[in-house]
C-alpha cells in the first residue's frame, strides 16, 4: 500500500500524541499519529512503535495523549500517518508515573522521549526471563515448643539441627547441600509437615536476605524515635515533606523500617530510596530481613538482566510492597493510587544527581512523586543538605525531627584533628609519610587491642602530580586530550612492578615516562593517592597483608557490587583489619568492632572550584567519623588537616552542623548563590575551540532576547513551578507556589565563560548559567529556548538544571 494510501486511512482515525525515544524536542509532549482500529484499546502510558522521519524508520515511543475528537492537530490529517504496532514487550505506564515522566521533561528541559527511554530498563524491553527462590526457616511453633508436630525421622531431626546453627531464613537448596542431601525432596516433606516455614522469594530478595544473616530483634525506639514515627505517620494519606536530622548511629534506619511496616499494612507501597545500593548492603538486608513476610523488590545498576526485569516486572503487576534501590527506583512502575511512603536515606549525597540527560536529582524527583501520588516523604541524614535545611528551617516547608542522640549501646566517638602541616615538619624521615604520628600511633594501639580501622582518602591513584624534576624545568604532564593533569597509578598484578598513568576526565593512559621529554632530567611524581596510602601502611605495619588483613576499596578495585559486597562480608567477619578508601567507605557502614576512624587528608575537595566545597568537606569528614563507636568499646577518629581551622573540618569535629549550616547559609544568602537563588548550567562542546566560543555566545544573546521578553509580559503557569517538588522553594500546587505574582520576574543570564576545565576529551567547553530567585522563570526561558530549538542535547549542548558539579 502507497503511504497516500495509508495515509487516507488514517482520516477517521483516533489520533494520539506520540513521545519517540529520540532527542526529538519539536513539541511539549511528542508527535501526532493515527491510531489503527486493531490498536484503538491502547491506553496512555502503551509504549508503540511508529514510523518517523522520510525513511519511514521503526522508531519506538510512548503514547503521552490521546487528542479529543474535536482537537485540532496542528498538521494536515493527510501529513499524519499510523502508528505500526504495539510494542512487544507489551509494557504499560501507570498514570502517575506518566504524569511524573511529564513533569521531569519540562522541569529538567529534557525531550519527553528521552525521558520515557530512560524509565524502562533495556531487560524489560528485550523480556530477559525471571528467577524465584524458596527461603526456608524454622517453624516457630517448633522453636518455642508451643506445637505438635508428626514424628520425623533422624536424618530430617538433622536437617533441623544443622538449619538451627545457620544464618536464617536460607535456600532451600543451601539448606539441602548444608544438611549432606542431594535432593531438595526431605526439605520440602518437612515443609509439608509444618516443621519448616518456606516463602517464595525473587533471587534479588534471597540475596540481600541471606547477606544480612540472623538479624536481631526490633529495638524498642527511644523517645526521639518514637516522636519521629509517631508524627509521621500522621500524615499517611496526605503530602507531607519531612526531615530527620539524626547524628550518625542515632537509629534513622529503625524509623525507616517502623514507617514501612506501618505502610504497608494499610494496604500501600512504599519507595526506600538509598544513595548507591552497593554501598549499603546492610541496609537494604536489615530491610528485607525485618520484612521478611512482604515482598521487597531491589532495583539497581548491579542487578543482571534478568534480576531487572523480573523486578521490574514484579512492580508493575503489583506484586511487591515496598521498592528499596538507587536513583532510578524513583520510577518504579507502582499501580496508580498505591504509594502511600517515600523516603530517601542519605539525602544530601550527591549520587542521586544523574549525569547524562535527563540530569534529575533523585531526591528532589521523590519529593514531586509523593506529590503526586498524595503521600509523606521522609528525607534522612545527619548531615543534610543546605537545600532541605533550608527548607525545613527558613521556610518551614519540611518537618525537622531531630535525634540528638545515639541508639542505646552506641557510642558517640572521640574526634581529634591534626595540624598536619605541623606534624610532617617534625617528622625527621625524608620519605613520604602520609599517616602522621598521631594516627599511626592510635593505628598501633586499635590493632593491639583486635579493633578494627577505617582510613579514608578521597583520591584515588598513586599520586597526582607528575612533573620534571628539575626546578628550572616547567614541564608538568598534563592530558593530551583534557586541560587536566595525569595521574600515576601503579600495577603490581604481574612479576614486574609498572607504573602507569591515567587520565580520570578522559580515560587515556600511557606507561610513565622515566625522563622530562623538555630537558631529558629524570621524572618525579608528588602528590597522594589511595595506592601510596596502601603502600606506606605496608611498609608501617607489616603485619597487614595487602588483599588479606589489608584492602584498598576504590573505583579501581570494586568494580562491581558484588566486589564491595564481599569485602564488606570479610571485614564484617574480623578476616580485615584495616578497610582503606575512598568515599565509598564513609557512608552507610555499621561494624561495631571498628574503633578507629581516619581521615588521611580531610582537605582534597576544599581547592575546588565550586562553592559547595566546605558543605561536601563537612559532610564526609563527619559522616565518615560516625563509623567509629558503633559497639561496646568507644571509638575516636582522627582527622589529618593542612588547614584544621577551616569552618567545615572544625564544626564536624565537634558534630556541630547547625552551626555550620547557619554560616553556611549566611554566605550563599549574601551572595545571593543556592538555596537561594535556583540555577541553570548550559555547557557547550566542540572540537573547535573559536566555534566552540562563537556558538555559546550566540545562545546566550537567544537566551538573552528570551529572558527579557519575559519580563516585559506577565508570566503564564509553568510546568514545574516552584522547582523539583519545593526542594528550594515551594512545592507545585503548594499554595505559596500557585499565588499569582504581580511583578514579572526576571532571569539573570551570565556568560558565556569557559568551564573550569576548558577541554575534555578533545572538546572545549564553555558554560552559561542562568539564575532566578524561582524555578518556574528559568523553566520558562528553557522551554521557549526548546520551542525556538535552540537546545538540541547530545553531544555538544548539556542542559543542567539545579546543578550539583561546577567542573
Amino acid at each position: 500500500m502507497s503511504l497516500f494510501a495509508a495515509n487516507t486511512l488514517t482520516e477517521n482515525l483516533p489520533l494520539v500524541v506520540v513521545a519517540v525515544e529520540r532527542a526529538v524536542d519539536r513539541s511539549p509532549d511528542g508527535l501526532t499519529y493515527a491510531l489503527p482500529k486493531e490498536l484503538a484499546h491502547l491506553p496512555e502510558g502503551a509504549r508503540v512503535e511508529v514510523p518517523l522521519g522520510r525513511g519511514e524508520t521503526p522508531t519506538a515511543g510512548w503514547i503521552v495523549r490521546r487528542l479529543a475528537a474535536t482537537e485540532d492537530p496542528g498538521i494536515p490529517r493527510a501529513k499524519i500517518k499510523p502508528l505500526l504496532a504495539q510494542d512487544p514487550s507489551g509494557v504499560v505506564l501507570p498514570g502517575e508515573l506518566m504524569q511524573f515522566a511529564r513533569w521531569i521533561s519540562a522541569y529538567y528541559a529534557c525531550p519527553i522521549g528521552m525521558t520515557l527511554a530512560s524509565i524502562l530498563p533495556a531487560a524489560v524491553r528485550k523480556a530477559i526471563g525471571r528467577i524465584e527462590r524458596t527461603l526456608v526457616d524454622l517453624a516457630p511453633a517448633l522453636v518455642d515448643g508451643t506445637g505438635q508436630f508428626p514424628r520425623i525421622t533422624k536424618r530430617q531431626q538433622h536437617a533441623l539441627d544443622v538449619l538451627a546453627t545457620l544464618p536464617r531464613p536460607i535456600e532451600l537448596g543451601d539448606l539441602a547441600e548444608a544438611a549432606g542431601y542431594s535432593s531438595n525432596e526431605p526439605l520440602k516433606r518437612l515443609v509439608a509437615s509444618g516443621h519448616l516455614v518456606a516463602t517464595k522469594k525473587t533471587s534479588v530478595e534471597a540475596g540481600f536476605i541471606a547477606r544480612a544473616g540472623n538479624v536481631a530483634p526490633a529495638p524498642t525506639p527511644t523517645a526521639e524515635q518514637q516522636a519521629a514515627i509517631t508524627a509521621i505517620s500522621r500524615d499517611f494519606g496526605q503530602f507531607a515533606q519531612h526531615l530527620v536530622f539524626g547524628v550518625t548511629g542515632s537509629g534513622k534506619t529503625e524509623i525507616y523500617i517502623r514507617l514501612l511496616e506501618e505502610c504497608v499494612a494499610r494496604g500501600t507501597r512504599a519507595i526506600l530510596l538509598v544513595p548507591e545500593i552497593s554501598l549499603t548492603p546492610q541496609t537494604v538486608g536489615r530491610i528485607a530481613a525485618r520484612l521478611a513476610h512482604r515482598k521487597v523488590a531491589v532495583l539497581h545498576s548491579g542487578l543482571t538482566e534478568a534480576q531487572r526485569n523480573q523486578q521490574w516486572t514484579l512492580l508493575r503487576e503489583g506484586g511487591a510492597d515496598i521498592v528499596v534501590g538507587a536513583r532510578s527506583a524513583i520510577f518504579a512502575p507502582i499501580p496508580d493510587g498505591s504509594l502511600g511512603l517515600v523516603i530517601v536515606d542519605e539525602e544530601h549525597e550527591p549520587g542521586y544527581k544523574q549525569d547524562s540527560a535527563p540530569r534529575y536529582h533523585g531526591r528532589d524527583c521523590a519529593i514531586r512523586r509523593a506529590q503526586l501520588a498524595k503521600c509523606p516523604i521522609v528525607l534522612g541524614s545527619a548531615t543534610p543538605s543546605l537545600e532541605s535545611w533550608a527548607n525545613a528551617v527558613d521556610r518551614r516547608i519540611s518537618t525537622l525531627h531531630r535525634l540528638t542522640k545515639r541508639a542505646p549501646g552506641l557510642n558517640t566517638p572521640k574526634v581529634t584533628v591534626v595540624d598536619f602541616g605541623a606534624e610532617r615538619r617534625e617528622v625527621r624521615d625524608r620519605r613520604v609519610n602520609l599517616i602522621g604520628p598521631t594516627l599511626r600511633e592510635a593505628m598501633q594501639r586499635t590493632f593491639a587491642d583486635g579493633g578494627q580501622v577505617l582510613l579514608l582518602l578521597n583520591r584515588r591513584g598513586y599520586a597526582n602530580y607528575i612533573a620534571c624534576s628539575d626546578p628550572r624545568c616547567d614541564w608538568k604532564f598534563t592530558c593530551r586530550d583534557c586541560d587536566a593533569g595525569m595521574v600515576c597509578h601503579v600495577d603490581e598484578s604481574g612479576a614486574v612492578r609498572r607504573s602507569y598513568v591515567r587520565c580520570h576526565h578522559c580515560l587515556a593512559e600511557q606507561l610513565l615516562p622515566k625522563n622530562c621529554p623538555d630537558c631529558g632530567k629524570p621524572v618525579t611524581v608528588f602528590g597522594l593517592g589511595t595506592q601510596r596510602v596502601e603502600e606506606e601502611l605496608t611498609r608501617l605495619f607489616p603485619s597487614l597483608v595487602e588483599g588479606e588483613t589489608l584492602l584498598r576499596v576504590d573505583g579501581d578495585t570494586m568494580q562491581t557490587a558484588q566486589h564491595f559486597h564481599d569485602a564488606l562480608e570479610r571485614f564484617g567477619k574480623g578476616e580485615i583489619r584495616c578497610l582503606m578508601g575512598t568515599q565509598m567507605i564513609a557512608k552507610g557502614l555499621d561494624f561495631p568492632n571498628v574503633r578507629l576512624v581516619g581521615v588521611v587528608s580531610a582537605d582534597t575537595a576544599l581547592a575546588l572550584p565550586d562553592f559547595r566545597a566546605g558543605e561536601r568537606t563537612f559532610q564526609l569528614v563527619s559522616q565518615v567519623s560516625g563509623r567509629a563507636g558503633r559497639g561496646e568499646k568507644p571509638g575516636r577518629a582522627i582527622i589529618q588537616s593542612f588547614e584544621p581551622e577551616t569552618p567545615a573540618i572544625r564544626l564536624a569535629a565537634t558534630h556541630d552542623f547547625e552551626k555550620f549550616a547557619a554560616q553556611e547559609l549566611e554566605d550563599r544568602r549574601q551572595f545571593q548563590l543556592p538555596p537561594y537563588r535556583r540555577m541553570a548550567r548550559l555547557i557547550l562542546r566542540h572540537p573547535g575551540e573559536t566555534e566552540c566560543a562563537e556558538r555559546a555566545a550566540a545562545l546566550h544573546a537567544a537566551l538573552v532576547a528570551i529572558a527579557r521578553a519575559f519580563s516585559v509580559a506577565e508570566p503564564p503557569s509553568a510546568p514545574g513551578a516552584g522547582g523539583a517538588g519545593a526542594q528550594v522553594g515551594s512545592p507545585v500546587g503548594s499554595p505559596a507556589a500557585s499565588r499569582a505574582r504581580t511583578v514579572a520576574p526576571t532571569v539573570e543570564v551570565r556568560g558565556p565563560s569557559v568551564c573550569p576545565i576548558a577541554r575534555i576529551a578533545g572538546k572545549y567547553r564553555r558554560q552559561i548559567e542562568l539564575l532566578a530567585d524561582h524555578a518556574a522563570d528559568i523553566s520558562r526561558v528553557l522551554a521557549e529556548a526548546r520551542t525556538q530549538g535552540l537546545l538540541k542535547l547530545g553531544e555538544e549542548l548539556a542542559v543542567d538544571v539545579d546543578p550539583l558539579s561546577a567542573v
